[in-house]
């Protein structure tokens, strides 16, 4: 399976899916998968893009709203995490992941996924030590303050993420992991991006977060974006393991944005196949009641706190959960549109455009009610007297991006509009107009309450360790699962580094070079890397768990 990695996209979806199609024609193959580590901007329409923080004169809509409505698909099964210029208030939506457009999947705020055998986690956003504790308090229509705290990564991700065994094959993330510059050529970077220098020497350039998850995970792979230049490293850890670093550049003319990895994997050539993680999605239902959406601090359970602190889940426990998903572990295909897409052919003025409220997904919701967890955003929403906001939009998908046939109990028809007349006039699409579909009806008006604090006295099934579940809801009795298997092909290298693992075959590079973009890149904006601070005051201090370790608090 060829796996492309992509750096930082910035909503240059068309540019970026032209380059891999130049690719698969010049060498001869097929990508099979599309991985971008963040800034992927998948702005639906202004509203959306009032809700991104970069300066005005970066605020391009660019051509992500294309795929969401349906005029085009993406050509290449795309995963992603999120960066610090998202629409926000969309990816708020998807908290555990799921589906912004047909073939292009969102890890959620931290989140891992299992392709045809591989496993892929990451974690969105960027690390800012004012808001690290805090818990998911920010929902739209944000202020300049929350409009950059929404993205900054929290602890219970981290946190969570640190629970997973066996190993994570690859580990995205936005943000380097600090220290990552001392295990690769830091001389050569520092001559392609001279004001690196005070932060290397200070140690301050990168996440704390992320590097001690690279040493508690000691995946084989970690790739990120973020300071827009490419860069490789080796780091060794105490047991002979080694984790091979790369960070790659946004999309832009001649910069080294793109990578091919060459991957043995499960499953027949050409049929990819994403499914859910079932390790990791029952570390989400045993850890649902540390969820926090308060702005003050709050801290993970640890040793001698008389609670359980370590959430790595026994076979009982993952087979309730499997239980749960009824032996089936592949994400359904139940994208649906919710607001109305972009249409370039109507003039809008930008100045007068506002931020929309906040929307529950139904995804999201089918996913909670599923894993019997909650909603973070519907939670924050809760606390806060907000209204439980669902969509009257009036949906219409191209027959290949609907509701899967065994998950359409709900559905219903709807008459067919006129196309919205939003078709590229630079290039012929060969996608045809968008006709009626059946249209799954929202789940947010059926909501459960929400089940975020452990009830004692829930009626739940036995188990050997007391703690797996935090609902009031009983768990299915279902057939026993298939064992699910997680391997890779040996012999991998990467060619800058000129080193061996046993996991992957080869970098796709040519005479050891890195794909650049063509011709076809001039015209894209740039955007600055770093966020303006604002930060907003806590409301109320949480008792303190295990403080000790918490004692220095990184900052700006």
């Amino acid at each position: 399976m060829k796996i492309a990695v992509e750096g930082c996209a910035h909503g240059e979806l068309e540019k970026i899916y032209d380059l891999v199609e130049s690719i698969q024609t010049r060498e001869g193959y097929q990508i099979d998968l599309l991985i971008c580590c963040g800034d992927f901007q998948s702005t639906r329409n202004l509203e959306d893009l009032q809700c991104m923080a970069v300066p005005k004169k970066h605020l391009d809509i660019c051509t992500f709203y294309k795929y969401y409505s349906g005029e085009k698909k993406a050509p290449v099964l795309t995963l992603f995490i999120g960066g610090n210029h998202e629409a926000s208030n969309y990816l708020q939506e998807l908290p555990y992941g799921g589906w912004v457009a047909p073939n292009i999947y969102y890890l959620g705020y931290a989140g891992v996924v299992n392709v045809n055998g591989i496993r892929i986690g990451g974690i969105s956003g960027i690390y800012k030590g004012h808001d690290y504790l805090k818990g998911r308090f920010e929902f739209s229509p944000f202020d300049e303050s929350t409009k950059r705290s929404v993205y900054h990564i929290r602890q219970i991700d981290v946190f969570r993420l640190k629970q997973l065994t066996p190993k994570v094959d690859i580990l995205l993330s936005h943000d380097w992991p600090r220290g990552v510059t001392e295990y690769g050529n830091k001389t050569q970077l520092l001559r392609f991006k001279p004001a690196f220098k005070e932060d290397i020497d200070n140690d301050k350039l990168g996440s704390p977060p992320c590097d001690d998850l690279m040493r508690t995970l000691k995946p084989p792979f970690w790739f990120s974006a973020h300071l827009h230049c490419k860069f490789s490293a080796l780091i060794p850890h105490d047991d002979g393991e080694e984790t091979k670093f790369l960070a790659l550049d946004k999309c832009l003319p001649k910069r080294r944005f793109l990578q091919v990895l060459d991957i043995e994997c499960e499953g027949k050539s050409g049929a990819v196949e994403l499914c859910y993680d079932l390790e990791w999605l029952t570390i989400l239902h045993l850890t649902n009641h540390l969820i926090s959406v308060r702005g003050s601090k709050g801290y993970m359970p640890g040793e001698g706190g008389g609670e359980r602190f370590k959430f790595t889940p026994t076979e009982a426990e993952k087979k309730l959960v499997l239980e749960r998903f009824q032996n089936d572990l592949r994400i359904p295909q139940n994208f649906t549109r919710i607001v109305e897409p972009h249409n370039p052919s109507v003039e809008q003025d930008f100045d007068l455009v506002e931020q929309p409220k906040a929307f529950l997904n139904p995804q999201t919701t089918e996913f909670c009610d599923t894993l019997n967890i909650d909603d973070p955003l519907r939670l924050a929403m809760l606390m806060t007297g907000h209204n439980l906001n669902t969509s009257t939009y009036v949906d219409h998908t191209p027959p290949s991006a609907s509701i899967s046939p065994e998950r359409n109990e709900d559905e219903v028809l709807l008459e067919d509009d006129e196309d919205d007349g939003s078709c590229s006039n630079d290039e012929e699409d060969g996608d045809q107009k968008p006709s009626h579909f059946l249209s799954r009806a929202p789940l947010a008006s059926v909501l459960p309450q929400p089940m975020w604090r452990y009830d004692s006295t829930s009626d739940q099934s036995t188990l050997d360790d007391s703690s797996l579940s935090t609902s009031n809801r009983s768990i299915l009795s279902l057939p026993t699962p298939k064992k699910q298997d997680s391997t890779l092909s040996d012999n991998f290298t990467i060619d800058e580094l000129n080193l061996s693992s046993p996991k992957l075959s080869s970098m796709v590079e040519k005479k050891g070079e890195t794909v650049s973009p063509s011709s076809a890149l001039d015209g894209i904006s740039k955007l600055p890397i770093e966020d303006d601070q604002a930060e907003k005051p806590p409301v109320k201090k949480f008792k303190r768990r295990n403080q000790a370790i918490y004692n220095k608090d990184d900052s700006d």
